[in-house]
């Protein structure tokens, strides 16, 4: 841009005498003035069309302190997602209620790089482990998900995959203090070493403290204390290696959920900030209420490496082998047997491997991959009476050990251009080998755990195919049309509560002759067919989408 400046003189008078008047022309540096864009369309890597969102560092920015210790947090701006949580301050957890596309959100997946995050009782994705300031973007499927995402439990909510802040390339740091109501404060610290030697070494490392008072009732939301480190190693000019770690440990008392009555017929203003009672008051049945018989501790550590090795320029391998660990304890009050704390523990460790292999033949693309994963769930329920002096142990409720569960899962995905004209297509085979599972029972006298062979559970194979394939067309530089399908699913999810359930009516169970087996027969994965079709115009300055959406579901 070439910008022209006249000098003139301001008055008749002063140019008396004077013949001529020197014109200058100066010539400014161009400027561009660009706008970090908040939300893009995305796709997975070796593919040509776009099926999701991605939310980028900015946009996360955008929606506040909430979202830097909250996964769906930081995506609540998208249109199809829901995000419910009691507390604003993103240190309530596994209290929300957060729906895509009107799915819950346990039924969907999440990932971090496609290396799954998920759990049990409740299952599904594990949403508060990370500080968000470490993720450079997310990116979200809420139809088709693409093959090489790994969904652990299932993708009938869609897929939500994490990109780390890997260490940066430039020496820096990340100080950041933030406080609010009810106590609110969180102190982040970020550490990039920059590149250290001549093979291109780098690494970084956070920490984070948070924690807050509920802004009704009484109790603590934390202390919340997160660590992450990441590790990028270059080896030669073919081979790249990176380490990610993440550990969180956290604490919250819980908040008190309101019945359908104190909410309805405009109840909800004089309950608003009913909760746990603040104090004991010598009665079983009302102090399962009690604010401190009502709470949790949460601590999870994650580690993955991104291995990637181009054979030469035409195929490219690709390693992601991960570890992952959960050590949770949850005291709720229960009304069985005139009052008693109930403690849920879940002691969960899975392991496995994302491998594949990529192929680049000109225009088109190919991905040929596996995921294994090994994993073990110890999920029980343990009953406490409420005694004078405190909690009287009185045995296992729910004994969920089910011994190693596997994951075998081929995928493989092509994709391709011929002009204005972007396709693609994949499938991935997914099968789940469940354990058996013993039955106990507790001694009423002694408390000891004796077998009973009417709770037993027989392993048993889950298996789906779950094709996808997608099109769009460039009408020109600015329009495009789209539309996408695939299949998700979600495997068998309701274990303990089914048992919960068998346990209650186990005397009418047995005198009907059904077992708790017999409750699981024909309990089969959920499947859903989606179907996205669409336009798109992009300017300069903005980005149109509009598009319509359809699911068909089987087999609840």
């Amino acid at each position: 841009m070439v910008i022209y400046f006249q000098k003139t003189s301001l008055s008749p008078y002063v140019a008396i005498g004077l013949l001529a008047v020197s014109l200058h022309a100066v010539e400014l540096e161009k400027i561009e003035v660009e706008a970090d864009r908040l939300i893009t369309p995305t796709m997975q890597a070796n593919e040509t069309v776009y099926t999701g969102s991605e939310v980028t560092q900015k946009g996360m920015e955008l929606q506040g302190t909430k979202a830097t210790t909250n996964v769906y947090e930081a995506i609540g701006l998208l249109p199809g997602i829901s995000v419910e949580t009691p507390d604003s301050s993103g240190l309530a957890i596994e209290q929300s209620s957060v729906r895509v596309r009107g799915v819950k959100s346990s039924m969907g997946a999440l990932s971090v790089e496609g290396v799954p995050n998920y759990g049990g009782n409740p299952i599904g994705p594990r949403d508060y482990l990370y500080d968000m300031e470490n993720m450079e973007s997310i990116s979200i499927y809420k139809g088709g998900v693409p093959a090489d995402i790994g969904t652990g439990v299932g993708s009938r909510g869609g897929a939500i995959t994490l990109h780390p802040r890997w260490a940066e390339k430039e020496f820096g740091f990340d100080v950041s203090q933030s406080i609010g109501s009810n106590d609110y404060t969180k102190s982040y610290f970020r550490l990039d070493s920059g590149i250290l030697n001549e093979s291109g070494t780098r690494f970084s490392g956070s920490l984070s403290y948070a924690e807050a008072d509920k802004f009704r009732g009484e109790g603590e939301l934390g202390p919340r204390v997160n660590g992450n480190v990441s590790l990028v190693q270059p080896v030669g000019d073919k081979a790249t290696i990176k380490l990610w770690y993440n550990h969180n440990d956290q604490e919250q008392h819980l908040y008190r959920p309101l019945t359908y009555s104190q909410i309805s017929n405009g109840n909800l203003s004089s309950n608003y900030k009913t909760d746990y009672n603040s104090a004991l008051s010598g009665v079983a049945s009302k102090d399962i209420y009690y604010y401190d018989y009502n709470k949790g501790t949460y601590k999870n550590d994650d580690f993955l490496s991104v291995i990637t090795y181009h054979i030469d320029d035409t195929f490219a391998l690709n390693l992601k082998p991960y570890y992952s660990s959960e050590d949770t304890q949850i005291y709720q009050g229960v009304t069985s047997n005139g009052g008693r704390i109930q403690k849920r523990t879940r002691d969960i460790e899975r392991y496995g491997i994302l491998s594949e292999v990529e192929a680049t033949f000109g225009d088109m693309k190919a991905v040929l991959g596996y995921h294994y994963e090994n994993s073990s769930m110890d999920i029980s329920t343990q009953n406490y009476a409420i005694t004078s002096s405190g909690l009287s142990y009185r045995g296992y409720g729910v004994v969920g050990t089910s011994g190693t569960t596997y994951i075998n899962t081929p995928y493989m995905k092509v994709s391709g251009k011929q002009g204005d004209f972007n396709w693609q297509g994949g499938v991935k085979y997914f099968k789940f080998e469940d354990s058996e599972s013993l039955g106990y029972t507790t001694n009423s006298t002694t408390y000891a755990l004796e077998r009973a062979s009417d709770l037993d559970r027989d392993a048993t194979d889950y298996t789906i195919v779950l094709p996808t394939i997608g099109a769009s067309y460039d009408m020109d530089e600015a329009w495009q049309l789209y539309a996408n399908y695939g299949k998700n699913f979600i495997r068998p999810y309701s274990y303990m509560p089914l048992m919960n359930t068998y346990n209650t009516y186990r005397t009418q169970f047995q005198a009907a002759g059904v077992t708790a087996q017999d409750l699981f027969d024909g309990y089969g994965i959920e499947k859903s067919d989606n179907f996205d079709v669409g336009i798109r115009y992009k300017a300069d300055l903005f980005e149109i989408s509009q598009h319509s959406f359809m699911a068909n579901t089987k087999t609840f």
